[in-house]
């Protein structure tokens, strides 16, 4: 559904993307991890057709997204990070606008809406004003306008950036219906956990190169099943282990504070690159 060779990107000589290829299946969420300025918002921006590639190609759903840019955009939805409604218009006129800015007949944009506004849980404040909204209602209603026209594709930029803990499990379930009703998802993300939680695959991107791409759970398993944190000189040091009982016999002949926990997706990362996906 998504096809990447050899892309690059440079802006006044400082390499953002360093030629990466990767594919994304038909009906896959896949997350896009890295610490910012590895290059995950530039290529989202190519993906969408918003920048040009320095070289290399892209295809959405067999389009190519520069040779065939209108065919290629009307293939994905796009969320991004900031909340870009119209304040002023009421949460039916937004998606309205959308769906007349794709073509869609009256009738068509009507049933549609409504369609939507009853899958983010809206319907009920149709004719609000997006000012009045909460910030959790607000990004279900991003997500509710980019899937309007009935993308095969769609693309989410942080979609849970700034929101509380129980407002991102709330956006998880309906990323996880969106997914289940056949749209493949592109996701990028600084909360481990969620694509721990949500990806059928991770792709790691560091410094415009990509590390690895596999299922978070072999990642995970690549390193082990439990870890210890330990304060050492003031800094944390990081130990694995296999089984709770190996790590269990490690904790009893040390001394001094220290953490027993699962491995986390983010170990993964770390182990790979000696960074935190989160910096």
């Amino acid at each position: 559904m998504i096809k990447v060779k050899g892309l690059k990107k440079s802006y006044g000589g400082v390499e953002a993307l360093k030629g990466i290829s990767f594919e994304v299946h038909a009906g896959e969420l896949f997350a896009y991890l890295g610490p910012n300025g590895a290059g995950k918002t530039t290529t989202i921006r190519i993906l969408t057709g918003l920048t040009k590639p320095s070289a290399g190609d892209a295809w959405l759903d067999g389009f190519h997204i520069e040779k065939e840019g209108l065919k290629a955009k009307r293939r994905f939805g796009l969320v991004m990070q900031s909340i870009n409604l119209d304040q002023e218009l009421s949460v039916w006129e937004n998606l309205d606008l959308h769906g007349r800015l794709f073509g869609m007949g009256r009738s068509e944009r009507k049933d549609r809406i409504n369609e939507l506004l009853a899958y983010v849980d809206l319907i009920g404040r149709k004719g609000s004003l997006v000012k009045e909204l909460s910030g959790g209602m607000k990004r279900r209603l991003t997500i509710a306008r980019a899937l309007v026209h009935a993308p095969a594709i769609l693309f989410l930029d942080e979609p849970t950036v700034g929101l509380d803990a129980a407002i991102r499990r709330r956006i998880w379930a309906l990323i996880k219906k969106i997914q289940g009703q056949g749209t493949t998802i592109f996701l990028t993300t600084h909360y481990i956990e969620e694509a721990e939680f949500l990806a059928d695959r991770v792709a790691f991107l560091d410094e415009g190169r990509l590390v690895t791409i596999d299922k978070p759970q072999n990642l995970m398993a690549q390193i082990g099943a439990w870890a210890i944190d330990q304060m050492d000189d003031g800094n944390i040091k990081t130990v694995y282990f296999k089984s709770r009982q190996e790590a269990d016999a490690f904790v009893m002949m040390q001394k001094g504070s220290f953490t027993v926990r699962r491995v986390n997706l983010e170990d993964s990362f770390l182990s790979l690159t000696g960074k935190k996906v989160q910096c």
